[in-house]
């Protein structure tokens, strides 16, 4: 297996003379374009023109911009839920493991992360690699890190990202599609991630995370085994009879776990859910029309949250994996069935 981003000596990279003047950089990419230029020539080695006709070249979009003002993550969860958990996303769920059975049983074994999370969050963020985005990547992250204030800082950060990313890969910088954030491929990684958990699962020596599952599937698994996903341990428990005082008093405000499981057992919280190593856990709060429901979640379904920063999208995620995972453990047995009814007969 071949990791994407490599530390080896490149000849385009910056002449010890450049190395000195680097110092005088700041650390983070600046947010407007002319100066953005400069520090890419005087950080990384890249030519200045080279850069600034490419800025140029790149479009502000004004959808991106109305887009990010209104996240799929500022619905309530009986809005987001139907969104990621329909019949049909589970069905194609369901045909994307068993086309990828094979990839998926080793990216499994390998990296330790189930199948079922795998498959729900390629099928929550590309719909199985069917819709990975419509906007030039470029233009997303330039857009962001030139006309978005709130978060320039951030996508300044990956558009020197993105620009590494083509040299290191020998993309024409307005090739790839992605994302209104930037992210591409069937796994929407920004390119931050793309450099530092896309793998090569197919040994082809090539990471291609927009036309090849092996390598999707690959670098998901990877992503998650480097946040330090725990095989085999809970992600999360619905409790539907929570007494309001003890959803209150363990409500957990932060995406991180911060209570001992064994503070929750004390305080009479029933759930099965038993960690097999010491771990922390919180009540999640997710809106319904007509209440809330009170989930445990385990350290599992924070590290769900570093693939993105939403509780809702790592129950979402979660939800989605168990759906898939029931409904293909029952196609196998329909299968079993099957083959057995034509022996006897």
């Amino acid at each position: 297996m071949k990791h994407l981003f490599s530390f080896a000596l490149i000849s385009s990279l910056v002449t010890a003379s450049a190395v000195a003047a680097d110092k005088a950089v700041a650390d983070k990419a600046p947010t407007n374009a002319k100066d953005f230029a400069s520090f890419m020539a005087q950080k990384h080695g890249f030519t200045e023109d080279y850069v600034a006709l490419a800025l140029q070249q790149a479009e502000k979009r004004q959808a991106i911009l109305d887009a990010m003002s209104r996240p799929a993550e500022g619905k309530d969860w009986y809005q987001y839920r139907p969104i990621f958990l329909g019949q049909k996303r589970i069905n194609k769920g369901v045909e994307f493991w068993q086309e990828h059975q094979d990839t998926l049983q080793r990216a499994e074994q390998e990296f330790q992360v189930p199948a079922e999370v795998i498959v729900a969050i390629i099928g929550v963020e590309t719909f199985y690699g069917r819709i990975q985005g419509s906007f030039p990547v470029i233009d997303a992250i330039s857009t962001l890190a030139f006309h978005y204030p709130k978060r320039a800082k951030f996508f300044a950060g990956e558009l020197e990202q993105y620009f590494l990313l083509a040299r290191e890969q020998g993309w024409d910088l307005a090739k790839h599609k992605g994302s209104y954030a930037g992210a591409m491929g069937m796994g929407q990684f920004i390119p931050t991630s793309y450099r530092h958990y896309a793998v090569d699962f197919d040994g082809d020596e090539q990471i291609n995370l927009f036309e090849n599952p092996v390598d999707a599937i690959g670098s998901v698994a990877n992503y998650f085994k480097l946040h330090k996903w725990l095989m085999d341990e809970p992600v999360a428990e619905f409790l539907p009879n929570l007494e309001p005082n003890l959803s209150s008093q363990f409500h957990n405000d932060q995406l991180k776990p911060k209570f001992d499981v064994d503070t929750l057992k004390v305080a009479q919280i029933e759930f099965t859910s038993v960690p097999s190593r010491d771990q922390k856990a919180g009540i999640y709060h997710f809106k319904q029309k007509d209440g809330v429901d009170n989930w445990v979640g385990f350290h599992n379904f924070y590290v769900i949250t570093r693939y993105n920063r939403s509780p809702m999208y790592a129950m979402a995620v979660h939800q989605l994996s168990q759906e898939i995972k029931a409904a293909y453990e029952q196609s196998l047995e329909t299968a079993n069935q099957d083959k057995t009814a034509k022996v006897k007969s």
